[in-house]
């Protein structure tokens, strides 16, 4: 049957006069074919058949155009989607799986859903640059094949991740750089990148030493501080905890630590002991889910329903409180020495009655709160990882029997010190020798600047003289610039910022002679409060062998033959903080003090230049945090001596001539 003519010439004229909307491609999705499905786009590439080990996928899905909109690319931001799946191919169960990503894009994660960032940071976090560690919650395991008949449900886990990311025009993919497993024992090619997906198999190290034993939990793991999260009893609605916190670095340190951790499945604290929350709000179980189950329970005497509770010590007059304290290693007021100091004192605990809500409703049905956080008052910055299933930690019985009691489950949670970023210690060293008539400060924003609108955070500090150390930097100002005039020298019109630290140390270099030498430490506190059983230790990587003694603190020489140990005499353990001068109207306030002299030999130790950096330490630490080092030395007093001693025989040559030359 033919068409009607006319009819064939109307649709002609209507296809010839269709308008064409073309859209900006920075105003849609990054390609306007159809936005592909997430299954679809996760799906494992055949290459993880293959794979006889742990298959690795990182598949970008799409991204939209945000707010604002810039014509500048790098500035541009876009929110992202993607999946990274963890596969076991292998023939061993994966216990506790950790992956690297390497994002490098400036990308935010806002989620990213079964797995946590492992540093226990929150949503939204940072993680362009750096990349970032994700571990898998709930499922932290994946067996094998083989014990499940190939259920991928317990095979893999699939993270999707959304977030933002900057930098890069479509039709370009914001690619990771890598991706890797962490876990033990396992090592990873460079990944495979094709267009939008990337994949790695990481099969097992044969040359790492790994655990072969049938044990269904991993070994427990080392690192500077080790918390223990125990359940020791456990009823169909709740269960009793014990937290175990160990000092394992001998240079680590936390005073009034705070603990927090966040409840991923709606528990409550009901009550502690050896302990405390900082807030007894009970409106979260009130208005949540708890109140609909306990619909009988009085909720007055319940210690804290926050998802993400601050937890801190007792302090000691606590200590043997029937109620609340009454626990071995509670109320200490949140002292952690380490064990250099006092193995005893090295170790915190206490207990926390939990109360969970459905469907956990069984004495099973257990779970460990997760992103844990710890920190202290002037003390280094732990990074903690996820809670890792451990076999149950042991007890001895309360009768008193050689019988041991183990708990019903046993979590580990590892943090580990990182070193302070520029400008983010807590405390800062200065310099002086006995050749030279200045003192170098601690460096401009040691501790971390606030307001720089009246100062430079970028100017190199003033040389001081030795007596501006016990002034405030307030009144450091006038000194300051009174010497510069007197040693003639240059200083800007806005002055270099504070340093702002709370505690400063100054090494002043003593003497210097043919079989030794001495330095005097002096220990400065600026904050309103005292430090108690304050330690230092110094890193001296050619000097300290030589380590003789210390006059007014007790000093020891460390097992790496490199750091030198010293802490307060008995009586003398206070480091006291800032007071009043003799006339608080007119004289500024004194910060609290203690020095000792230091001596050092220099026998069985070559090539010493203690002028020139080997009588100055290259770390130190006060109370577990490294503080800031001056960046530049007093000016040396060889060089200059060297200097004074040529011309002194130039002079004396030339008189000499020019005398036998008269007498001639």
């Amino acid at each position: 049957m033919m068409m009607n003519p006319p009819l064939i010439l109307f649709m002609f004229f209507l296809l010839s006069t269709t308008p064409h909307v073309t859209l900006s491609q920075d105003y849609v999705f990054e390609t306007d074919k159809p936005k592909p499905d997430p299954t679809t786009a996760a799906a494992e590439p055949p290459e993880s058949d293959t794979c006889n080990g742990i298959f690795l996928s990182y598949n970008f899905i799409s991204r939209a155009k945000e707010l604002p909109h810039l014509k500048n690319a790098t500035a541009q931001s876009w929110a992202f989607k993607s999946v990274a799946t963890v596969l076991n191919a292998g023939s061993e169960e994966l216990k506790a799986w950790k992956m690297f990503i390497g994002f490098h894009h400036d990308e935010i994660l806002v989620s990213a859903s079964g797995a946590v960032v492992m540093d226990g940071s929150d949503f939204p976090v940072t993680v362009g640059g750096n990349g970032t560690y994700l571990s898998g919650y709930p499922q932290t395991d994946l067996k094998t094949a083989i014990e499940t008949a190939g259920d991928f449900t317990q095979i893999e886990a699939e993270v999707e991740i959304t977030g933002t990311q900057f930098g890069i025009r479509p039709p370009g993919f914001p690619m990771p750089k890598t991706i890797k497993l962490v876990n033990d024992g396992y090592k990873c090619p460079a990944p495979v990148t094709k267009g939008r997906s990337m994949h790695v198999c990481c099969i097992r190290d044969k040359k790492a030493k790994h655990n072969l034993t049938t044990s269904k939990f991993l070994p427990r793991q080392e690192g500077d501080l080790s918390l223990t999260y125990d359940i020791i009893q456990t009823y169909q609605s709740n269960y009793l905890a014990q937290v175990t916190i160990e000092n394992k670095n001998p240079l680590g340190r936390l005073d009034h630590w705070n603990l927090t951790w966040e409840w991923m499945r709606g528990e409550f604290i009901y009550s502690m002991r050896g302990a405390y929350t900082h807030r007894k709000d009970v409106s979260g179980c009130l208005y949540g889910p708890a109140s609909v189950y306990y619909k009988d329970l009085d909720f007055a005497p319940v210690m804290n329903c926050d998802k993400k509770p601050i937890i801190s010590d007792l302090p000691q007059d606590r200590e043997k409180d029937e109620k609340i304290g009454n626990l071995p290693y509670c109320c200490r007021n949140g002292s952690l020495l380490p064990t250099t100091m006092d193995p005893m004192k090295s170790k915190s605990v206490f207990q926390v009655t939990v109360y969970k809500i459905p469907p956990d409703m069984n004495r099973t049905a257990l779970s460990p709160p997760q992103k844990w956080k710890i920190n202290g008052v002037l003390n280094p910055d732990y990074k903690c990882g996820p809670p890792i299933r451990v076999a149950p930690t042991e007890f001895p019985d309360p009768s008193g029997l050689m019988v041991t009691t183990p708990a019903i489950a046993s979590w580990q949670v590892v943090c580990n010190i990182t070193r302070p970023k520029k400008a983010a210690s807590r405390c800062c060293v200065s310099f002086s020798a006995f050749y030279a008539d200045s003192v170098i400060p601690c460096n401009t924003c040691a501790c971390g600047c606030e307001d720089t609108d009246t100062c430079n955070p970028n100017a190199g500090p003033l040389l001081l003289p030795s007596e501006a150390l016990l002034v405030p930097f307030a009144n450091r100002t006038a000194k300051a610039k009174a010497w510069a005039r007197i040693k003639h020298f240059p200083y800007p019109k806005k002055l270099p910022c504070p340093d702002n630290c709370g505690v400063s140390i100054n090494w002043h270099l003593n003497s210097d002679y043919k079989s030794g030498w001495t330095a005097r430490m002096t220990l400065f506190n600026w904050e309103d409060y005292p430090f108690e059983d304050w330690f230092v230790a110094i890193r001296m990587d050619k000097a300290s062998p030589g380590f003789e003694n210390v006059f007014s603190f007790n000093g020891t020489r460390l097992s790496d033959n490199k750091t030198i140990f010293f802490q307060g005499l008995p009586g003398l353990t206070y480091l006291m903080g800032e007071t009043n001068g003799t006339n608080p109207n007119r004289d500024p306030r004194v910060p609290g003090k203690q020095q000792s002299v230091i001596s050092f030999v220099k026998r069985r130790i070559l090539g010493l230049d203690i002028a020139h950096g080997d009588g100055f330490p290259s770390r130190l630490y006060f109370n577990g945090e490294e503080c800031s080092l001056p960046t530049k030395l007093p000016s040396s007093y060889g060089r200059r001596f060297n200097t004074n001693l040529l011309s002194i025989v130039l002079v004396t040559i030339a008189t000499f001539v020019l005398m036998m030359d008269h007498l001639s």
